[in-house]
């Protein structure tokens, strides 16, 4: 048979490709075959993978020290990413290429007895990979800790706290992989807590971006400064907030750390859990004394973050924590604006219960209700207006009436269901184009909220949803106010010159049975 390429992908001939996977399965009899048909036992693939290197990343010694006999290169280094990354990105762990040589694959997948078999055949054990690993590191970050001690300990000219290319130590990258073992074993040693990498991180700070909570335990243990920052001005309770990591929080939080600590875009760990809607992290964080307020580069408060994000459970915490509903971000927003200009309903409803200025205004002079009604988020400009309505009606009658609940929502109560069905055969069949807005003038509602409710445009015929939309939002104050709305109703048509519609409506409310929550006993 023709020993022709294994693939067209592939560099190796069908023998070297038959060669690779023997080496893989650690088939020594297969590998000998093929040694004596003549096959190249250095042989690369496509990304400069040897036999060896097989070999010695699956532990296979019986194979390893056959090809050290038939002269493999000891010392050869697979393919770094480069052209091959896009191709490559899919493959699995052992199949990843970092520049690596038998010897670190060993030392990567925690192969002992392969280890000293390579070393012992010479191989360099000051090698390191694309990354700058070496040894340690690779074995470190694995959490095989039975390598590292023979590394330690057997091999010469070995540097605990050596560098790889982004400027982490072995301690940095067990910290990062969360292998408490190693961290405690390369501490015993001597190795350097305090090290920074090329981002400025300590191992502390990789532990607490990384949720690993009893490494983080550790260095609290031996002694470390809890409120290092990294090159973003982050400190390890930041990284566990972004990170979402509430059990590292409670650590570091307990262990001292300072909890209106900053980052260089003045982020605090309360704007990271509004960010990612940590609402277990957010109380606990409240809980610790974190200033609600604090804005970071943009302005921005927790609040505004989570009303941007749609995190209503924070909201209503943020809320609770009594924080500033009315501070403007850079573009003078409130968190009511960027309700309205997303149509949070939800998160307008709990702002609107705990009251804010409705009158603020943004950078284009706009207030929350303008930016509603411009959005044509409708059911939330009618919210609005509801609200504004009742905040005068409370100052005026200093509280709200008891009995009430406050909701600033569509109204579907079955009670009241009649009388909003009055309310809609009357705008829809009876008011004329312009008597719904001399209505909301004797209602006292402003020019304002008339232009809000104009906004909204359906055609020719929009004075029939606008006065509906009126109507509904005066009945809501009126039954706020614990009023008649009947009465209300026929004092409003008669003072417009409509008594025709008053006298019907008034007709129609005492023929019910004096029983009736239709009759208007007072007419």
């Amino acid at each position: 048979m023709e020993d022709d390429l294994a693939s067209e992908e592939d560099t190796l001939l069908l023998s070297e490709k038959l060669f690779h996977d023997a080496a893989k399965r650690n088939d020594t009899a297969s590998m000998v075959e093929l040694i004596k048909r003549g096959v190249d036992v250095k042989a690369k693939n496509n990304v400069d993978r040897t036999a060896l290197h097989w070999a010695a990343g699956a532990g296979h010694e019986q194979a390893v020290r056959l090809l050290l006999e038939h002269e493999a290169g000891v010392n050869d280094e697979d393919s770094c990413f480069s052209a091959h990354e896009d191709q490559l990105a899919h493959r699995k762990p052992e199949e990843q290429l970092f520049g690596m040589s038998a010897l670190l694959l060993s030392a990567w997948f925690g192969h002992l007895r392969v280890l000293q078999v390579l070393v012992n055949a010479g191989a360099k054990t000051n090698c390191v990979n694309k990354n700058g690993h070496n040894l340690l590191h690779c074995a470190a970050q694995r959490g095989h800790l039975r390598l590292m001690k023979f590394i330690v300990e057997d091999l010469e000219d070995v540097w605990l706290d050596k560098k790889d290319k982004m400027g982490r130590t072995a301690l940095h990258l067990a910290a990062e992989k969360g292998q408490l073992e190693v961290v405690e074993f390369l501490l015993g040693l001597g190795s350097s807590h305090s090290i920074k990498d090329k981002e400025k991180n300590i191992a502390l700070h990789l532990a607490a971006m990384n949720g690993h909570a009893d490494v983080l335990q550790k260095f609290l243990e031996v002694g470390v400064d809890l409120d290092d920052k990294n090159a973003e001005g982050m400190t390890s309770l930041h990284l566990a907030a972004e990170g979402g990591h509430n059990d590292c929080i409670h650590l570091l939080l307990e262990a001292g750390c300072e909890v209106n600590a900053q980052t260089q875009k003045k982020m605090t760990c309360l704007h990271y859990a509004a960010l990612n809607g940590y609402v277990d992290m957010a109380k606990t964080l409240l809980g610790a004394g974190i200033l609600t307020d604090a804005l970071n580069y943009q302005n921005a408060s927790a609040m505004h973050i989570a009303v941007l994000r749609n995190y209503p459970a924070i909201v209503k915490l943020l809320i609770d924590a009594e924080c500033d509903l009315d501070v403007p971000d850079n573009r003078r927003q409130s968190p009511l604006h960027i309700a309205a200009e997303h149509g949070r309903q939800d998160i307008a409803e709990l702002i609107l219960m705990a009251g804010v200025n409705l009158k603020l205004t943004d950078k284009q002079g706009k207030t929350s209700l303008d930016v509603a009604a411009r959005g044509n988020h409708i059911s939330l400009a009618d919210m609005i207006i509801k609200a504004d309505r009742f905040y005068k009606w409370e100052k005026d009658h200093w509280g709200q009436p008891e009995g009430e609940s406050l909701t600033f929502k569509q109204d579907h109560r079955l009670e009241t269901q009649h009388i909003r069905s009055v309310l809609w055969r009357l705008a829809t069949k009876y008011l004329k184009a312009n008597e719904w807005k001399k209505l909301a003038h004797y209602w006292k509602f402003t020019e304002a909220h008339i232009r809000a409710i104009e906004h909204q445009w359906t055609g020719t015929k929009s004075y029939r949803e606008h006065g509906h939309r009126m109507l509904l939002i005066w009945l809501h104050g009126t039954i706020m106010a614990r009023e008649n709305p009947i009465k209300g109703l026929y004092e409003g048509l008669v003072s417009i010159g409509r008594s025709d519609l008053a006298e019907s409506i008034r007709k129609q409310a005492n023929a019910e049975s004096p029983a009736s929550p239709r009759r208007c006993s007072a007419m």
